[in-house]
Parts: C-alpha cells; structure tokens; sequence
C-alpha cells in the first residue's frame, strides 16, 4: 500500500487557509475559489505522483519552499480570474507575486547549501516558475495586449515540439542564461502589473523581455537541432534525456 505524502496535504491545506484570507480582505469569486483549488490539487497531486516515482521520503527543506511558492501562485490565479470581472485587488496581487519571486531565488540556493538537489526538486521548481509566468502574461494581457500571452505559453509550446519532433528530444548542456532569461520575464511582467511604468515604456519593458525570451528559445532549438541529427551523438544524447526547459 502506497504511504500518503503529508507535504501535499500540507500544501492544499495552507492554499484554502491562503484563499480564505484573501476572500476574507479582497473578496474571492466562485470562479476564483475553482481555479485556485483546482490548481493546487493538480500541483499537489503530480508532486505526491514524483515524490512516489521518486522514493523520496519526503519534501526537503527546498522544496517546502517551492511548495510554498507554488499556493501563492495558486493565489495569484484565483485574483487573476477575478481581474476579468471586477477591479483586481492590484496591491494584493503584486504582494502574492513578489513574495513567489523573492522565493524563486531562495529555494535554489537552500537546495544548493543543504545538498538537496534532486531531479524533481528542479523540475517543480521549473513547473512553478512556469505557471507564475503565464498568470502574469494572462494578467498584465488585459491591458498591454494579447500579444503577451506569447511569454506565458512559450514554454508550453516548446515542451509539446519535444514531445511530437524526435529531434528536440536531445539534451544540450546548461546554459545559466535560460535562467537568467525566465527571472526577466517574471520580474518585467511585475512591474507591468503593478502598473507603475507610462504605457510606452511598459509595452517596450515587455517587447523587450519576449525578444529575449525568443532568443533564448530560438538558440536552444537551434542547438536541439544541430544535436538531433542522425547518428551517434543524437542516439548519446537522448539516452540521457531528461525534460529541461526554461525557468
């Protein structure tokens, strides 16, 4: 019998107590309480499924924070869902979506001292810092354009090319610009949100910020490419394939 994970029970039961507060302060709609407990119980559900596949013991003191991390986006949504309908709760959702920032820089580097790093701890991490960045894209679209929902499901699109061309399923070597690359996106679409920048130079901060982002997905592919070719570095690498993408 298959023990239940007590950090993504955890983790679903802080998200209602997080949303209760904000329904308690700003209000939260029927639609918002839907989206926000359903993306926590996809999140916590796909974390219990890896922590099984895993033979992890347990969540490390890393992913704890990501955990953490991951409710407040799962916060985030359910204001974002609510910004169709009525006026959002601009200062609640700027503080939700700095505090998951600021959390993104600090559960790397606690992995990293306590010697915690793990392949699902990167790839969590990876998925939170994804979902952050789509919410933004979705909220800070309403205003600048739908053009921006490209920095959201960028990455999307390009895991879905890995899965349906052969090719893309090669691995390239790190690269700390990806990284570098996905805090810009995150930190730009903030300061867009909070609305604090004149509309020009928000539409440029932004315009900015998915060139870059196209850049560095235009290089990756080309080097997937350049990999992919048929024969034995194409065959080495996909022998030690693993799902890496930007984030």
């Amino acid at each position: 019998m298959q023990s239940v994970q007590p950090g993504p029970l955890v983790g679903m039961s802080a998200l209602l107590l997080l949303l209760g507060a904000l329904d308690e302060t700003v209000g939260v709609s029927g639609w918002g309480w839907l989206v926000g407990v359903a993306s926590g119980a996809i999140i916590n559900v796909l974390l219990a499924r890896g922590l099984e596949r895993s033979n992890m013991g347990g969540l490390g003191p890393a992913n704890r924070i990501t955990l953490t991390r991951a409710m407040l986006v799962c916060g985030v949504a359910a204001l974002a869902v609510d910004s169709f309908s009525r006026p959002a709760p601009s200062a609640t959702f700027l503080a939700l979506t700095v505090v998951a920032l600021v959390l993104d820089a600090v559960d790397g580097r606690v992995a990293r001292l306590t010697g915690a790093t793990s392949r699902l701890g990167a790839r969590f991490d990876m998925e939170v810092d994804a979902f952050l960045i789509l919410l933004l894209s979705v909220y800070v679209g309403r205003t600048i354009g739908a053009w921006v929902l490209a920095i959201g499901i960028a990455r999307y699109v390009f895991v879905a090319a890995r899965l349906l061309v052969p090719w893309m399923r090669a691995t390239v070597p790190p690269r700390r610009w990806c990284k570098v690359v996905a805090a810009i996106q995150g930190v730009a679409l903030a300061l867009v949100a909070a609305d604090v920048l004149p509309r020009p130079f928000a539409i440029l901060l932004v315009g900015v910020s998915l060139a870059l982002l196209a850049e560095s997905f235009g290089r990756e592919g080309w080097e997937l490419r350049r990999m992919g070719a048929p024969g034995p570095v194409a065959r080495t690498a996909l022998s030690t394939a693993g799902v890496r993408a930007h984030g």
